[in-house]
């Protein structure tokens, strides 16, 4: 398998690209997602179209530098009633979040892109429908306390491998894509292009 580039500094990215072995350097886009993300939603986009527009853009902007190689941008994330959720930028706005996914259902949704010479060769989108639990606003203030500001920051409110498992009464889909990488898609395809 080819040694590509992540177009990320998603450290839980980076962990389950090492752990299924495949070869990879860090190199994060920079894109201004939040600009991104305004510009889509004024033109009505869904969060499933976001995602995707996000996760081509960063390897694309990578790729153009990194001429010849492959690489891998990626992007997650929340659907709730077709309403795009993103990360929170404080504990006001995580607490506001958790509030507003209680009791409810939701998708995560993870795109992926591999480019090479700044073109889109692949790409891949799964979705993942999550039900949370009910939950006093007390009690998610103290899961909330028990996260650090770099993993709120960096991954959303829930860390589904940690902490946030708790939070749901049901959970369909791949833990992998939940934390923001389906991965067994992105093997296939690195797999045929040896």
């Amino acid at each position: 398998m080819k040694s590509i580039i992540l177009a990320s500094k998603s450290i839980v990215r980076k962990k389950i690209l090492d752990e299924n072995k495949i070869e990879c350097k860090v190199e994060p886009s920079n894109l201004d997602e939040d600009e991104v993300k305004k510009s889509l939603i004024n033109q009505g986009a869904t969060p499933e179209l976001i995602s995707k527009n996000l996760a081509e853009l960063k390897a694309n902007k990578v790729s153009q530098r990194r001429l010849g190689e492959i690489v891998l941008g990626a992007d997650s994330v929340i659907d709730l009633d077709g309403k795009l959720i993103s990360k929170p930028t404080n504990r006001a706005d995580a607490l506001n979040i958790l509030e507003s996914l209680n009791g409810k259902s939701h998708f995560l949704i993870s795109s992926v892109c591999i480019s090479s010479d700044g073109k889109m060769i692949w790409n891949y989108t799964e979705k993942a429908l999550m039900k949370m639990k009910n939950f006093s606003r007390e009690e998610l203030e103290e899961y909330l306390s028990k996260i650090s500001d770099k993993n709120l920051y960096s991954y959303n409110v829930y860390q589904i491998e940690g902490e946030g498992k708790k939070l749901f009464s049901e959970i369909k889909g791949n833990v992998d894509t939940i934390m923001g990488l389906p991965i067994n898609s992105i093997k296939k395809y690195l797999d045929n292009i040896k």
